[in-house]
């Protein structure tokens, strides 16, 4: 059974799986109303069906496209007639290599669907409602934006980019609307999968909680950030990682 309605609207991108449709998940079950969006118009359709058709509605489009981001406002406005919560979670990671060798294309393609897009989206999101009647903004970053992490170079640098970015809006749309960001480390995903299948065990050892992340632990982080609980916390990144900063030093 689902809470009863809070009266709040979240947007939540790339939300049709994994991380986002934790997040989704999680808003869904205290009562919001949710849009979410997501590349895929069938993956869409499935996780609107999951998550209950009377309350989340989905928009199809990619993340970068403008006229895709003014849309998944529009729809949030005329369904629900708010928008008081903006959760950045699209994002993409489409190489695996040495940043020496990064195609500059690809490198653009990451900036554009990991930065670019959350910027288009708080702008949206501001003018559409929050700049009058406040509300939140949580990007989803990573523990690669906080340190060096081999092979995702270019994921990396996007994901310290949106920290900053998170920073920047939080100063200027105090205070109105606080602006914070999540750090997870390897979350058991399909977006993920390249880090851990095969070796799910032996990645995990390595995480003083013994397991790696699970979608409903950033539910759980955004749903804080999104609420009361968190009124006086804005330009903040929660580091939700089962402890592996820990290791940091340790010989």
């Amino acid at each position: 059974m689902t809470a009863e309605l809070s009266g709040r609207v979240a947007l939540v991108t790339g939300a049709s799986r994994g991380i986002g449709y934790g997040i989704a998940e999680a808003l869904v079950a205290r009562g919001d109303r949710v849009c979410i969006t997501g590349r895929n118009e069938e993956a869409l359709k499935e996780a609107v069906d999951k998550l209950g058709a009377d309350r989340v509605i989905g928009v199809a489009g990619k993340a970068h496209d403008l006229d895709h981001q003014a849309e998944a406002v529009a729809r949030t406005m005329e369904a629900f007639g708010r928008v008081d919560h903006l959760v950045n979670n699209a994002g993409t990671n489409p190489v695996f290599g040495p940043i020496a060798d990064l195609d500059l294309g690809v490198a653009r393609k990451v900036f554009e669907t990991n930065v670019i897009s959350a910027l288009g989206f708080a702008q949206k999101t501001w003018h559409a409602w929050q700049k009058d009647n406040g509300g939140t903004i949580v990007n989803i970053a990573s523990v690669a934006g906080l340190a060096p992490s081999p092979f995702i170079g270019a994921y990396g640098v996007s994901k310290a980019a949106m920290i900053n970015l998170t920073q920047q809006l939080a100063h200027e749309f105090a205070p109105k609307v606080r602006v914070n960001a999540i750090a997870p480390a390897v979350v058991k995903t399909k977006f993920a999968e390249a880090l851990y299948e095969g070796r799910e065990a032996e990645a995990a050892a390595a995480y003083p909680l013994g397991r790696l992340g699970v979608p409903s632990d950033i539910g759980g982080a955004a749903a804080f950030l999104t609420s009361e609980q968190s009124d006086w916390v804005t330009g903040q990144t929660l580091v939700v990682d089962g402890g592996i900063f820990l290791n940091a030093g340790v010989a």
